[in-house]
């Protein structure tokens, strides 16, 4: 059998191996969150930008300065 002497231990091949997979597996679910991330804030951008040119925050401060005074 291959054995594999990392840090004075004998670790065998298929458990390495599987070691790489399951890092491979856990990086690319994190990979996966930050592009969900990315594209949840670039979205919220778009809506915050296309409220911000059709002038809905005016609109509302309007509304709010109406309703105090």
């Amino acid at each position: 059998m291959i054995n594999l002497t990392l840090f004075g231990f004998q670790l065998p091949l298929w458990l390495i191996f599987f070691i790489i997979i399951l890092i491979v597996i856990f990086a690319w679910r994190i990979v996966k969150f930050a592009i969900k991330v990315l594209l949840i804030l670039v979205l919220i951008f778009i809506v915050l930008a296309l409220l911000d040119y059709f002038n809905v925050f005016n609109w509302i401060k309007e509304i709010i300065t109406t309703i105090i005074f």
